[in-house]
């Protein structure tokens, strides 16, 4: 999710959709019987690199008379261009989607994948982030976590031991209180784009929610009025009155300026990703492996039990109106086939989806979160509808400026879910 340049909506859209070619007016493929075109933010990207030549190579084995297109879309308009592809009925054969809401909100332009990816079943994980109504929409490629990744340098300036961080979130606040005095903020924290809450409440939901009110909250069952998802918010907000964070959070980009923030040891800690940005390799590129940390969520509910969040992360579907569903899901099997996911991991650092991957040179950060995918918990924020998350990122702006109660909240966020 490397931020790119605003482009002009409209213009976008139709620049887009023109230079398609997948599909005419009626929605049926076109441009050639042996064409499939792809939309990605990814495949732009020099680290995609080998990672697209070996799915290509893999495809061609199978359909060498297939030609295949990658078209990369800036991502802050990806879902902008893909509604218009949507309505008109008509664009890539293949597209990208972010695991959860952004997928589920879209299956009726899809086509079910399910049978088409049944040999892939054992060897991939992270299907549940692409599964509406136990139908399989998309292959994922990657998995998605929500680590809280910390400077050791950072805690020793401060007089903390790196090796225990606090277990607690009273103890996570005095240790933060620390670290300002040793001129560091705990957070770095970028909610411009109203991102920064989805990973708080998935990164601290282990421990703020009793394993009942979990379990609710990812089957549709939230209650909205728990005091302890109210906790959640609470949180949010107390790290803000209590300056933890970087300075002008919200009109900080996450992607890439909270993470760069980061990386120049100005912030202890920052709840980031496992993927391909925002996560271990990225950060080892200014701190060694020996100064990044991966700590478990602090408990803020007593008899929690941290686990970290994880999902599919990233993951390729089907459009309905492509010619030959069977010739682009088997586009969508190369994209994630084993040698194509190595690719991924080594070149981009993503977290694959093939959990067979050897990451044992990778360092004891990645070693780390792997090593909690066994007992990890899916993230809350992607059983939340794209609607109720795009709400939230508003509200979590207003809670850190002061301008909107928990309550008030909570109670937007009920009404938001409630109505789907």
């Amino acid at each position: 999710m490397r931020q790119r340049a605003m482009w002009s909506a409209v213009l976008v859209v139709g620049l887009a959709l023109a230079g398609c070619g997948s599909a005419s007016d009626s929605g049926k493929a076109t441009s050639s019987d042996s064409k499939l075109v792809v939309w990605d933010w990814k495949s732009g990207e020099a680290f995609a690199k080998s990672y697209l030549d070996k799915a290509k190579a893999d495809f061609k084995k199978k359909h060498p008379d297939v030609t295949v297109e990658f078209v990369a879309q800036p991502f802050d308009q990806y879902y902008t261009l893909l509604g218009a592809a949507i309505q008109a009925g008509k664009g890539p054969d293949v597209m990208l989607f972010n695991g959860g809401g952004q997928i589920r909100d879209r299956v009726d332009a899809l086509v079910p994948i399910t049978d088409y990816v049944a040999e892939d079943k054992q060897r991939l994980a992270g299907w549940e982030a692409f599964t509406k109504d136990g139908k399989v929409y998309a292959g994922p490629v990657t998995l998605q976590g929500y680590p809280i990744y910390y400077n050791k340098e950072v805690y020793r300036k401060a007089g903390l031991d790196p090796a225990t961080p606090a277990a607690t979130w009273d103890k996570f606040v005095a240790d933060c209180a620390a670290i300002a005095k040793a001129g560091a903020k705990c957070f770095a924290l970028g909610n411009k784009e109203g991102v920064g809450i989805q990973f708080w409440i998935s990164s601290l939901g282990s421990t703020t929610l009793t394993p009942q009110e979990y379990d609710a909250w990812i089957a549709g069952k939230r209650d909205w009025n728990s005091a302890n998802v109210k906790r959640l918010f609470q949180t949010w907000k107390e790290a803000g009155d209590k300056k933890m964070n970087s300075d002008g959070a919200n009109s900080t980009a996450m992607f890439n300026d909270s993470f760069a923030y980061f990386q120049s040891g100005k912030a202890a800690h920052v709840m980031g990703l496992m993927s391909d940005v925002g996560h271990w390799k990225d950060f080892n590129e200014f701190l060694t492996p020996e100064q990044l940390g991966v700590m478990k969520a602090p408990v803020v509910t007593a008899g929690t039990t941290p686990s970290m969040p994880y999902d599919g992360g990233i993951g390729y579907a089907v459009a309905k109106w492509t010619k030959d569903p069977k010739v682009a899901a088997d586009l969508v099997r190369s994209l994630t086939s084993a040698d194509a996911l190595k690719a991924f991991y080594a070149d981009a650092g993503a977290i694959a989806a093939d959990t067979t991957i050897d990451v044992s040179q990778g360092g004891p950060a990645v070693s780390t979160i792997v090593g909690e995918l066994k007992s990890g918990k899916p993230a809350l924020h992607v059983a939340l509808s794209s609607k109720t998350i795009d709400l939230m990122g508003r509200l979590s702006q207003q809670l850190l400026s002061g301008s909107i109660t928990v309550d008030e909240v909570v109670k937007q966020l009920a009404a938001s879910d409630q109505a789907g």
